[in-house]
């Protein structure tokens, strides 16, 4: 069984289309239910509660303009829902920003599905900055699509990074609906040298039995870097590359303050880089 409950951001950014087509792939091979959610932009927390007949006027009027561009999205997107014969789906206005929007709802989904950011697209800093707040935010998986060019196929050959964390082993469970129905399953260990317990660690931790109860056989491999400069992050997308991956499945790493958000090395790799969907889980 995959996912039973997707939630995908709509809006009409470039992005926008190939991530909802990954959207509806899920949908279609899990039966799922697709939920796109297009945010106005407005945080909830801002909304003025005035009483009846003392609303603000211009404030009626921007509020107007938004919901009418979120619905023409979400039409958009009801219309491919409809032609990729999609069983169950529904469109959603909110008012609220984009990510505490998506990490309300989120909550209540089995996977939200974002797009990566765009550097060259610009747009405010909390934007900008969507995915890594909703991953590290919303307590559910993000399944996070590069922002260039259509995926053919995603989660048919997985590769996972595993370090035996417990980010790793969340994002690992969570990915369990994909991994079930993959052709091939990679979990890659990376080696960084002397004085790193990783690899140790992540061979007594060696998740292949627990997911061959799972229905999921899987290979383990264990790789140095190939010199000492070399980033995990970097070997990590070198590999997906090589075994020609069509999802990377890894936990997230990092905090925020408030509305910042920090970023641990390999994951800000991946979210800058990432040149396959990535399914992260914090």
């Amino acid at each position: 069984m995959g996912y039973q409950t997707i939630l995908v951001h709509v809006d009409d950014s470039p992005s926008a289309y190939a991530r909802i087509g990954v959207a509806i792939t899920l949908a279609n091979s899990g039966g799922g239910h697709l939920i796109g959610m297009a945010p106005t932009g407005v945080a909830r927390t801002l909304l003025p509660s005035l009483p009846p007949g003392q609303s603000d006027p211009t404030l009626s009027l921007h509020l107007g303009f938004l919901r009418e561009q979120a619905q023409e999205a979400l039409a958009a997107f009801s219309q491919r829902c409809e032609a990729a014969a999609v069983a169950s789906h529904e469109a959603r206005v909110i008012d609220d920003d984009a990510g505490g929007g998506l990490c309300l709802h989120g909550r209540v989904a089995d996977v939200v599905v974002l797009s990566q950011s765009d550097p060259d697209q610009g747009g405010p800093g909390l934007l900008a900055d969507l995915p890594a707040y909703v991953v590290l935010h919303s307590g559910k998986p993000v399944l996070m699509v590069p922002f260039t060019g259509e995926r053919a196929s995603v989660g048919q050959r997985v590769l996972v990074s595993w370090d035996a964390s417990r980010e790793a082993a969340c994002a690992l469970q969570l990915a369990l609906p994909l991994l079930r129905h993959a052709v091939a399953v990679d979990l890659a260990v990376f080696d960084t040298g002397p004085g790193s317990h990783t690899a140790a660690d992540a061979r007594a931790a060696d998740p292949r039995p627990w997911l061959a109860r799972h229905g999921v056989h899987a290979n383990f491999a264990v790789h140095a870097l190939a010199h000492k400069r070399q980033q995990v992050g970097e070997a990590l997308l070198a590999l997906a590359a090589q075994k020609n991956a069509d999802l990377l499945v890894m936990g997230a790493y990092g905090h925020s303050r408030v509305r910042e958000t920090i970023l641990g090395g390999v994951t800000r790799t991946l979210f800058e880089s990432m040149s396959v969907p990535v399914l992260m889980a914090h």
